[in-house]
C-alpha cells in the first residue's frame, strides 16, 4: 500500500511539472511588429508603421507652409517591414523620427522635370527642375515663349488668331521647345530647390539662376546701345532682362535702373516664321573695260538707281536670334537700274578702290547678325560678333568686294573639332590698307587657291553653311591695316561700313 502511494505521488507530481511546462510554453506567441530601415541601415522597431507617418507628417508643418502642400513623407529610400518576433522591446516612433532627422530630408509629393539638352562639346547633358504642379512649369515655359517671341504675337499665335499674310507681314508658322523635356511624379526631397511659383522659375529657366543679377544705373547720355556695349553683352540680351524696354528705340532717363542679366536659358525657344517685306536692291555696277584708259582711270557714265522686291522667306529663330534664313519666292516690283563705270584696262589690278566697294553677294538679301555684342543663338551666352551675316539662299553666289589677292582659301571644322568654326573660307588682301575674310561657303570657284588675282565682283565661291553655321549665310569680315589674327592684333572693324561705300 505504502509503495502504491508512493507510485501515484511520482505521477501525479510528474504530471503536475508537465502541466505547468506545457503552460509556459504556450504563453510565449511572437507578436507582428514594424522594423524601420533607411538604405538598408536598421532604426528600430515599432508598433505602428502609421503611427511613423503619422508622426513626420505632424512635425513637418513648417515645410508643409514653405511649400504650400498638405502632407510630408518619410525620406527617400525608407522601408517599413512588417515583421513576426517574440522580441517585445520596442523603439518609440519618436526616437526614429530623430534618428532620419539625423541622416535624410523628407520629402514632399512633386514633379522632376529633366531638360535634356546638347551643350558646346557636342555632349548630352540634364538639367533638373523640380516643380509642385505641373502647372506651374507649363505657365513657366509659356512666359519663357512670350520673353523671346513677343506677348501678343505668341498669344496669337497659341490662340490661332492671327492676322493672314495679305501683301506684307509676318506669320508664326510653329514654336517649339528644342530640348527634349521628361516629366515624372516623385517625393521631392526638401533640401533640393523645388518651385512653388511661376515667376521665379520664370526667372531661373531665362537666366540659368534665381540670384539678384547685376544692377545699372542709367546716366545722362545713355542709350540702350552705348550700355550693352560697356557691359559687353547685346542689345537683344538687354531687352530680354528688362521687360519694361520694348525696343532698342525706348527713350531712357536718368537714374533709369536696369539689369543687367545675361540670359542663360535652360530651354531654346524655336520660332518658325514666314516673312514677306519689300526689300530695296542695290543697283549693281557695271564694268565697261576701255583698253584705251589706263589701269586706275575710270569715270561713270550712266548713274544707277535702285529698285523694290517683294520677298517671301522662311526664317528660323532660336531665343529670338536668326539661325536660319531661306528666301523662297521673289518678285521685282521696281527694277533696279546699273550703274556703268568705264574702266581703263591692260591687265587686272591687284590694289582695291578706296571709292567703292562691291557687295559680297546676290541681290535680295538681308542681315541676319550685325557687327558687335549679340546673345549667341547656340551657345547660350553672348559674344563678340566681328563680321555681319548675310543671306540670299543656299548655293547663291559670292563675289570679292574689291581687286586684291587670295591669301587664304581654306577649310577649317567647328570648333567642337578643334577648328575655329568658319567652314570653307578665303581671305582677300586688296593691298589698299584692307583685308576681307568670307566664311560658311559651300565651296570655291574652280582654279581660286592662295595667290590668285582677283578682281572686284568676281566669282569667288557659293553661299553655305560649312563649319560652325546654324544656316546658310555669308559670314563677312572687315579687316583694317593687317591680314585677320596676325601679330595677335584685331584691327575688325564693321564691315558694313567699307570706305568708299558699297555698289
Amino acid at each position: 500500500m505504502k509503495k502504491l502511494l508512493e507510485v501515484l505521488a511520482i505521477i501525479i507530481l510528474s504530471g503536475i511539472v508537465c502541466i505547468l511546462g506545457y503552460k509556459k510554453e504556450i504563453t510565449k506567441i511572437p507578436n507582428y511588429y514594424y522594423q524601420v530601415y533607411l538604405d538598408d541601415e536598421v532604426l528600430g522597431v515599432i508598433k505602428d508603421k502609421n503611427a511613423l507617418e503619422k508622426y513626420i507628417d505632424n512635425k513637418g508643418k513648417n515645410i508643409k507652409e514653405e511649400y504650400e502642400v498638405d502632407k510630408v513623407y518619410a525620406p527617400n529610400g525608407l522601408q517599413i517591414k512588417r515583421i513576426l518576433t517574440y522580441n517585445d522591446k520596442l523603439d518609440s516612433v519618436e526616437s526614429v523620427y530623430r534618428k532620419l532627422t539625423k541622416l535624410k530630408p523628407f520629402t514632399i509629393k512633386g514633379y522632376r522635370f529633366t531638360i535634356k539638352r546638347t551643350n558646346d562639346e557636342g555632349k548630352i547633358e540634364q538639367k533638373y527642375v523640380y516643380t509642385t504642379s505641373k502647372e506651374i512649369f507649363k505657365e513657366a515655359i509659356d512666359n519663357t515663349m512670350k520673353t523671346y517671341i513677343g506677348v501678343e504675337e505668341y498669344e496669337a499665335y497659341a490662340s490661332d488668331s492671327q492676322n493672314q499674310i495679305t501683301t506684307t507681314g509676318v506669320y508664326i508658322d510653329n514654336v517649339y521647345i528644342q530640348e527634349e523635356i521628361l516629366v515624372k511624379e516623385l517625393r521631392i526631397p526638401v533640401t533640393e530647390e523645388i518651385f512653388i511659383d511661376t515667376i521665379k522659375l520664370s526667372k531661373y529657366l531665362l537666366f540659368g539662376s534665381t540670384e539678384e543679377q547685376k544692377k545699372y544705373i542709367v546716366k545722362t547720355g545713355d542709350t540702350l546701345e552705348k550700355i550693352a556695349e560697356d557691359n559687353k553683352m547685346g542689345v537683344e540680351a538687354l531687352l530680354i532682362s528688362n521687360s519694361s524696354l520694348t525696343s532698342k528705340d525706348n527713350l531712357l532717363y536718368t537714374g533709369q535702373e536696369l539689369s543687367l542679366a545675361e540670359p542663360n536659358s535652360l530651354v531654346f525657344v524655336v520660332a518658325e516664321y514666314t516673312n514677306v517685306e519689300d526689300r530695296e536692291v542695290k543697283y549693281s555696277i557695271q564694268e565697261v573695260y576701255d583698253s584705251s584708259m589706263n589701269i586706275g582711270d575710270e569715270y561713270v557714265s550712266q548713274q544707277g538707281m535702285d529698285g523694290i522686291s517683294r520677298v517671301t522667306s522662311i526664317i528660323r529663330k532660336i531665343n529670338g536670334e536668326i539661325t536660319y534664313a531661306q528666301n523662297t519666292k521673289t518678285v521685282e516690283l521696281e527694277p533696279a537700274i546699273n550703274r556703268i563705270i568705264m574702266v581703263g584696262t591692260n591687265r587686272v589690278s591687284t590694289v582695291g578702290s578706296l571709292n567703292w566697294w562691291k557687295w559680297p553677294t546676290q541681290p535680295g538679301y538681308s542681315i541676319s547678325s550685325g557687327y558687335g555684342w549679340r546673345y549667341h543663338p547656340t551657345q547660350g551666352r553672348s559674344s563678340f560678333h566681328q563680321a555681319i551675316d548675310i543671306y540670299v539662299g543656299y548655293g547663291t553666289a559670292i563675289y570679292a568686294a574689291n581687286n586684291g589677292v587670295v591669301t587664304t582659301a581654306s577649310y577649317s571644322p567647328a570648333r567642337v573639332s578643334g577648328g575655329n568654326g568658319y567652314g570653307y573660307y578665303i581671305v582677300i588682301n586688296h593691298n589698299n590698307g584692307y583685308y576681307t575674310l568670307y566664311a560658311h561657303m559651300s565651296g570655291f570657284v574652280k582654279g581660286l587657291k592662295a595667290g590668285s588675282t582677283v578682281a572686284r565682283g568676281q566669282l569667288i565661291g557659293y553661299m553655305g553653311r560649312s563649319g560652325d553655321a546654324t544656316g546658310p549665310h555669308l559670314h563677312y569680315e572687315l579687316w583694317r591695316g593687317y591680314a585677320p589674327w596676325q601679330s595677335g592684333l584685331t584691327g575688325n572693324i564693321n564691315p558694313y561700313y567699307a570706305p568708299g561705300g558699297y555698289r
